[in-house]
């Protein structure tokens, strides 16, 4: 099928994408990053640097809090972990995303009244 999807669409996306996946388990950057890969069928890969930016804002504004793995995972990972404002978040953007979905339907797809096959 076509190409890969355009990053523009997706990057107002980032931080539900995030907290999608940290609703799942708590997880460390690189985790993240490979599960962003997965879940998009290889369609999309979101830029480490992104996402480490996108990690500190979401810390800041405390819809994720971190906190360093021990030894035993080969080495100190920051792991991250989401927080009940970043569910709260993640269900708001989740319900808006829908709402947004149905209206860009129409604008795209639908036809007007005589236009209807």
């Amino acid at each position: 099928m076509g190409g890969k999807i355009s990053t523009d669409l997706i990057r107002g996306h980032t931080v539900t994408i995030i907290l999608n996946i940290l609703r799942h388990g708590d997880s460390y950057g690189y985790d993240i990053y490979k599960q962003i890969i997965a879940l998009s069928d290889q369609q999309y890969e979101l830029k480490e640097a992104t996402l480490y930016t996108a990690f500190r804002r979401m810390e800041k504004e405390g819809y994720i809090t971190s906190y360093w793995g021990d030894e035993t995972q080969g080495g100190r990972r920051k792991y991250y972990r989401i927080t009940d404002e970043g569910e709260e978040l993640y269900q708001q953007n989740r319900e808006d995303w829908g709402f947004a979905k149905e209206i860009l339907e129409k604008l795209i797809k639908g036809g007007f009244g005589h236009d209807k096959a």
